[in-house]
């Protein structure tokens, strides 16, 4: 008899050791909880993290994450505005904002990141389909920046990249409230031409560049011809004044030559001139000269003074 009682209080002990362990649930940091009893939610979600209390045996505990997490889409073919085929790669990060309408809505993350598939690719395809691939292309800064879009070969910017994957945010994270998801972000990871485009894009890019060296070439070609215009006319110049200078010098040596010829010859004329007159004699005859004048000429008056 003590036997059979001893195991029933063992057993209630059990039973009650079960019952105190079952009342109790931990929330770790970092989750977020829904209790349901019979599988209808009981309460809002639980929210802070450590120990609480539910219904033994009759309710569950759900636990759900609190951080972001990330999605990342396939790659689409899609056409912009202006008829170009693309790869577009979009990623977003999103987190379970209301774990109570999530569990309704969709239950697991792997549901999840289904709705998101349809929800955010979606969007993300009629974006594009409405813009022009240069929208995609270019920074929303750009559009600001000094001289953007005033060559008039250039396509307008409207939006811009990050303009548009703002539009694309807001315009999905509506359609994620219902699932008790909120949207954080949503970015454009890579923006890719499709094969049969990409070779008339490289050569456009090439006929640019082969452009921008052509106007860069003239520019310089110009500045050349106006650097040698310059260097001509200060050359033309310093030789004038060069030339200019050596004239007057050589008039004040003139001059000066004429001044010292006249102050010898008023000083003895005589001598001045047969000093002359035999400067005359060297300059005149030469080893190969033959001279023929009369024996009485001026130009041999001293000479036959000798005799």
């Amino acid at each position: 008899m003590q036997k059979v009682i001893r195991t029933a209080v063992v057993g209630l002990v059990c039973v009650l050791a079960l019952t105190a362990w079952n009342s109790f649930y931990v929330v770790p940091e970092g989750f977020q909880a829904v209790v349901t009893q019979f599988g209808a939610p009981i309460g809002e979600p639980v929210v802070v993290a450590g120990p609480h209390l539910k219904t033994p045996f009759i309710q569950e505990v759900t636990f759900f994450d609190k951080k972001i997490l990330i999605w990342d889409g396939d790659p689409n073919q899609i056409p912009t505005k202006d008829k170009t085929f693309v790869y577009v790669d979009v990623t977003a990060r999103w987190r379970i904002s209301n774990a109570l309408v999530f569990l309704q809505a969709v239950k697991t993350e792997a549901r999840a990141q289904t709705i998101l598939d349809d929800v955010v690719d979606s969007t993300v395809r009629d974006m594009v389909n409405k813009n022009n691939l240069v929208e995609m292309i270019r920074s929303s800064d750009w559009i600001m920046s000094e001289g953007a879009g005033t060559r008039g070969d250039e396509e307008p910017i409207v939006m811009g990249r990050d303009k548009l994957t703002d539009v694309i945010h807001k315009t999905a994270s509506e359609s994620m409230v219902k699932y008790g998801i909120e949207l954080v972000d949503v970015m454009f990871k890579r923006v890719n031409y499709i094969d049969t485009v990409q070779g008339k894009v490289f050569e456009r890019m090439i006929s640019e560049r082969k452009r921008i060296a052509a106007e860069k070439r003239s520019q310089g070609e110009g500045q050349k011809a106006e650097i040698l215009g310059k260097v001509d006319r200060e050359l033309r110049n310093i030789t004038s004044s060069a030339r200019q200078e050596a004239e007057q010098i050589k008039g004040k040596a003139d001059a000066e030559a004429a001044r010292i010829y006249a102050d010898a010859f008023n000083k003895d004329p005589e001598f001045y001139t047969f000093f002359k007159t035999l400067e005359s004699y060297e300059q005149t005859i030469g080893s190969n000269t033959r001279l023929v004048v009369p024996s009485d000429s001026e130009f041999y008056r001293y000479l036959n003074a000798l005799q």
